[in-house]
């Protein structure tokens, strides 16, 4: 008889880890070759590239509304499986990240507000305030061991409950008017993903068939095709089928299969394609300035004020207790860290403002400024916290 899931092996957040952080290291590659490019004498042909028409869209439409609904069905598993059988799956255990997620989500909306609520671009409030598991990740791997591994946990845990959020957010301010009959589609396909859910069926194949007819009825209704993804993770058993749950557990299978094809093509993808803007001109002293602001400051400033002091509070409370082995200085890092918000950033921003070239602009250049002040500051407060805690560890005597 097939019985759920009641612990997570081990390896799971292992691999997950490991890449996720190589991924976030080609993501950052691919971005500053689209950044290098867009600020070359190849600019005109990047843009070229970009609006090469396939099939009645263009190739940058096909990467943002068809490649990325790949990555939130990937989002969407990863936050099924930590909530019902990883990490997360104790109340203990959400209490410190979700707090800080929480604060992490706030903050920059109100920094964001702070500079553009009497305007049309107070609809990209959300744009700062998401976290950039890859990116993030991927800065945490290029520092090796100097990061111990619980900050590493609390870090994923924070960004998966992140990007809930951030999914939530879509939903109900960015998701579109939708229209009545490709809805109907959608909720019938709806229905027989949960018919096969019910009667435990674990071959993927008729899953991902009517995944990709609930993608096709989703974006013709006029609400964003992605979270046809998360809609088809949430129909992914998480259920044992074999003696060995990585290998037969059908939502861990498929997990494993596009986790790679997301973080080595997707994401590098998305990167290429939306993070070529060119940093000259003096136009952004106007209109644009204040998206700018609100979010390079959301993110530099208000994630790790939000982050850290959520978290801070929530452990002077004891309403959750500090990582194992961690000072406050690695904690206040990794908090800083937060501010990288690329991928779900950009995504938000490409929604939110859409039509609006120059906001859109405005908004790349923000989410770049701030996320790049992020990871020079957090790799540098984790640097320095490293060194600290070896020269205590090589002279324990020493401030005797």
């Amino acid at each position: 008889m097939k019985q759920r899931l009641h612990h997570a092996t081990p390896s799971t957040l292992r691999r997950f880890l490991a890449s996720e952080a190589a991924g976030g290291v080609v993501l950052m590659a691919s971005a500053a070759v689209a950044l290098a490019l867009a600020n070359s004498p190849f600019a005109e042909s990047y843009h070229s590239l970009l609006e090469t028409p396939i099939s009645g869209h263009s190739l940058l439409h096909w990467i943002n509304d068809g490649l990325m609904a790949v990555f939130f069905l990937l989002v969407g598993l990863e936050i099924k499986r930590e909530l019902l059988d990883g990490h997360l799956r104790h109340w203990s255990a959400r209490v410190l990240p979700g707090v800080g997620a929480l604060g992490g989500m706030a903050a920059p909306a109100l920094i964001y507000a702070y500079f553009n609520a009497d305007s049309p671009a107070a609809r990209g409030w959300a744009i700062p305030s998401a976290t950039d598991i890859a990116f993030a990740l991927g800065v945490l791997a290029l520092l090796g061991d100097r990061v111990p591994g619980a900050l590493k946990v609390f870090l994923t845990a924070l960004a998966i409950l992140d990007d809930l959020g951030a999914i939530v957010i879509i939903a109900v301010f960015y998701a579109g008017e939708p229209a009545a009959p490709p809805m109907l589609g959608a909720g019938v396909t709806l229905f027989l993903l949960l018919g096969l859910n019910l009667f435990e069926v674990t071959i993927l194949t008729p899953y991902l068939l009517l995944g990709l007819a609930l993608w096709h009825f989703v974006q013709i209704s006029g609400v964003h095709a992605t979270l046809a993804g998360v809609l088809l993770a949430a129909m992914i058993p998480l259920r044992l089928s074999g003696p060995d749950p990585e290998e037969h557990t059908p939502l861990h299978r498929l997990e494993n299969a596009i986790g790679p094809f997301v973080a080595f093509i997707v994401l590098p993808l998305f990167g290429f394609a939306n993070a070529g803007v060119a940093l000259g001109g003096g136009d952004l002293a106007t209109a644009g300035a204040p998206i700018l602001l609100g979010v390079a400051l959301g993110l530099f400033l208000g994630k790790q004020l939000g982050v850290f002091a959520a978290v801070a509070l929530s452990i002077a409370t004891r309403i959750a207790s500090r990582p194992p082995k961690t000072g406050w200085v690695q904690l206040y890092g990794v908090s800083v860290l937060c501010g990288v918000g690329f991928t779900m950033s950009l995504f938000i921003g490409q929604i939110a403002f859409e039509s609006d070239e120059a906001a859109m602009r405005a908004t790349k250049i923000g989410v770049l400024a701030g996320s790049a002040a992020s990871i020079l500051l957090g790799s540098l407060v984790l640097w320095i916290a490293s060194r600290r805690r070896a020269e205590k560890l090589a002279h324990p005597l020493a401030d005797s």
